[in-house]
């Protein structure tokens, strides 16, 4: 690509525009005049790689588009873009391979003794080790924070579930489980609907997972109930004479079994 680099250059002189495009279909590179006007820039403000390309990038490119188009925001932003890269790749550059300006940049600030070439080799491999040190724990609390996170969610979604002692499971109970397990034996296998019965009601769940509920069946009190969950784990009380009323929640039952599997 940096073959064409001269003639793509001639070109922008000799025209009005204020961006120029060089690729070969999977490098991309945007080109403005930042530093001379009408002058091409030598180094692009926006340049990636379509097979790898990122969402910031992807941000960028949408400017072009004709509903966004906007060359004064476009050329504002260039500037930035193209500093922020051009930093970035000296940093990259002197964490891979520091300069010796680089570590005396740090040296001189942690060492109070005379800078020889001794002490300079000895904070190479001090800053080298020390900016790998600091990538990785920064990578580690950011990993480190989103699975707390995510178990943080995972609590504030679970529901809470009585402790199953003193509780006398009851054969209508277990009937009312055979009739669930015959609704959803056309999706599921039988291993995969589990019941836990409480003191305060009979739980049906996918894969014993208290973060499934498939059904609730109270039927200790005066009056009967069946528990059904929304996609939000929300649960309704629908009122049942008997537990042959099951069959009319059919539909209910296996739509909550279908928003725990898709």
């Amino acid at each position: 690509m940096n073959v064409h680099n001269s003639q793509l250059f001639r070109y922008f002189h000799v025209t009005k525009t204020r961006f120029a495009l060089l690729t070969n279909g999977i490098i991309y590179r945007f080109y403005t005049d930042l530093e001379e006007s009408n002058k091409m820039d030598e180094k692009p403000f926006l340049e990636f790689n379509i097979l790898h390309i990122k969402e910031n990038i992807v941000k960028e490119i949408e400017k072009f588009h004709k509903s966004k188009f906007d060359v004064s925001k476009i050329v504002d932003n260039a500037s930035n873009l193209k500093y922020t890269r051009e930093i970035k790749h000296l940093i990259d550059n002197e964490i891979e391979k520091p300069s010796t300006e680089f570590i005396k940049l740090f040296a001189s600030r942690a060492y109070n003794g005379r800078m020889t070439s001794n002490v300079l080799e000895e904070f190479t491999e001090i800053v080298n080790k020390a900016f790998t040190q600091i990538i990785s724990e920064r990578v580690n609390d950011r990993l480190n924070s989103a699975l707390n996170k995510e178990v943080e969610k995972q609590k504030s979604e679970e529901i809470p579930e009585e402790e199953p002692s003193k509780v006398d499971t009851t054969e209508e109970e277990l009937d009312g489980y055979r009739i669930v397990v015959a609704i959803l034996r056309r999706k599921l296998k039988i291993d995969r609907i589990v019941h836990r019965d409480t003191q305060s009601y009979f739980g049906i769940l996918l894969d014993d997972n208290n973060r499934k509920p498939i059904c609730r069946l109270h039927l200790n009190g005066g009056k009967k109930y069946l528990g059904l969950f929304d996609e939000n784990k929300k649960e309704t009380k629908m009122p049942i004479e008997t537990i042959d009323d099951i069959y009319n929640y059919e539909n209910e039952i296996l739509n909550t079994v279908d928003y725990y599997e898709s």
